[in-house]
């Protein structure tokens, strides 16, 4: 199965979007937020993060819909969620802002775990519980530099 999405077209993609959201996730929570990088990077954060949310729907395993699908229509509401206040400029809309697009870069680093427990390891059944440790520890983590920096902003 691995080796069918890794050479696949469509499992390069999603890999390489997968990648550069990671990347700049990153680069975003550890910068200086309003800046025109910010909005930059941010910017080019979004539209991997689509393009990988759209690229998750076209890997069929599990046959059909799986858990993955699921969490890429979470991840996709909040990217909106993070956007569109934004983008409006309505009230609150900072907040919003860094609390949605905060948790996404969170959800994706879980996600990730999730993707090395399900595509590298032989007997999942054995081994589910250490995905599910590393996610609730990227989680922890990631609620600790949100709160942090909510913290500096104002917003707590």
């Amino acid at each position: 199965m691995l080796n069918e999405i890794i050479h696949s077209n469509i499992g390069w993609f999603h890999f390489i979007t997968a990648v550069l959201a990671m990347l700049t996730g990153v680069i975003v929570i550890l910068n200086p937020k309003g800046t025109t990088f910010h909005k930059r990077v941010g910017y080019v954060y979004v539209i991997a993060m689509l393009l990988l949310n759209i690229s998750s729907f076209l890997i069929v395993n599990f046959n059909g819909f799986s858990v993955f699908h699921f969490f890429a229509i979470v991840s996709l509401l909040s990217i909106i969620g993070g956007m569109v206040p934004t983008l409006k400029k309505q009230n609150n809309w900072f907040a919003y802002h860094f609390y949605f697009m905060s948790w996404s870069v969170v959800g994706l680093f879980c996600a990730f775990w999730a993707e090395v427990g399900t595509r590298f390891v032989n007997n999942m059944k054995d081994f589910w519980w250490m995905v599910a440790l590393a996610t609730l520890i990227t989680a922890f983590i990631g609620r600790t530099i949100i709160n942090k920096n909510a913290k500096k902003l104002n917003l707590k």
